[in-house]
């Protein structure tokens, strides 16, 4: 029995190999696997939640299509669409918020640390996104859905919330209580410039992180400027654990050569930082140029990107305007 995937991306633009590793990569594996249906969305609802600049927002959407097509997601085989061009996602994000529950919306962190001390300033989008996010899934009757540590909860709440819809109506298998798909191998991608803080495009220093539309030379002077410690390559897990820095770099290597952290360390265990960074580079360079290439000249073809959102949108509109007019019924509209 094939899965049902379903995972979104947020349109923000400069997409970088944190959102690479941790999420593309892994799409097109799934993608890639005939036994799964897969849905990318491309969730421009939840990139409102803070303001955007019209005329960004937009190419962010295109630049957003074009990484997922660069990276190796065929759109002949799954569906990639933006959420905004579906109507049902902001439908069913209503009818589940009169389903979900204060109490459990005011225990996602993730809103704590977005909102910060002000939280009164902060939009009722950004408190109450996790329950569109719900919407986004259960809408296609997900089984499986990629996460990371940071949306782990969210999709906690998701469950928590078809359940409820399933036991206040009295429809038992109505919404599926889709399960987590967690990456195994190393995914969290750390700044390059700090160990302890994630890789981020709102980091001021762009040399914190590898977009991935960065050229050779760019990749090779980050690596190159990366923070490190003073000490050779780590030889253990338990002294790795201990090194933010080198756990990051290694832990960049395998991801990107599908090794385990153990086989890295013993090809790399008590070499120089130097040596190490030159492979690095090497291994970024042969992965992620191919990748900014095909985005550079697939986003001078706008039309091209815009006809697979508008096939993708029709596809997807066909599956959730039939889940929208189920729960017309169960509700009693």
């Amino acid at each position: 029995m094939g899965k049902k995937i379903f995972s979104g991306v947020q349109p923000t633009g400069n997409l970088h190999l944190g959102n690479y590793l941790g999420a593309i990569k892994n799409f097109v594996e799934l993608n890639n696997d005939d036994n799964n249906d897969c849905i990318f969305c491309v969730v421009d609802l939840h990139a409102i939640t803070i303001n955007q600049d019209p005329k960004k927002l937009r190419n962010n959407i295109r630049e957003t299509v074009a990484t997922f097509i660069a990276s190796g997601i065929d759109p002949k085989k799954s569906i990639i669409f933006n959420q905004s061009r579906v109507s049902a996602h902001s439908e069913a994000a209503w009818i589940l918020s009169c389903v979900a529950r204060m109490g459990w919306l005011n225990r996602m962190t993730q809103f704590k640390e977005k909102a910060g001390k002000d939280k009164e300033k902060a939009s009722i989008g950004l408190y109450s996104y996790p329950v569109l996010m719900a919407a986004d899934i259960l809408l296609y009757d997900s089984t499986h859905v990629p996460v990371g540590d940071d949306q782990k909860q969210h999709l906690e709440l998701c469950r928590d919330i078809a359940q409820r819809f399933n036991n206040d109506f009295k429809v038992e298998d109505f919404f599926n209580i889709p399960e987590p798909l967690i990456q195994k191998q190393f995914s969290r991608i750390m700044s390059l410039k700090d160990g302890q803080k994630k890789m981020s495009k709102s980091d001021l220093s762009d040399l914190s992180r590898i977009n991935l539309t960065d050229d050779k030379d760019q990749i090779i002077n980050k690596i190159k400027k990366a923070k490190t410690d003073p000490m050779p390559m780590p030889a253990t897990i338990d002294e790795l654990d201990k090194r933010a820095e080198a756990k990051n770099l290694i832990g960049i290597y395998s991801s990107l050569t599908n090794l385990t952290l153990e086989k890295s360390l013993k090809k790399f265990s008590g070499k120089n930082f130097s040596e190490f960074k030159e492979n690095l580079s090497q291994v970024l360079v042969d992965k992620i140029i191919p990748i900014s290439l095909e985005i550079k000249k697939l986003l001078s073809e706008s039309n091209y990107l815009d006809q697979i959102l508008l096939e993708g949108c029709k596809k997807a509109d066909h599956i959730a305007s039939k889940k929208i007019k189920k729960i017309h019924e169960i509700m009693g509209f």
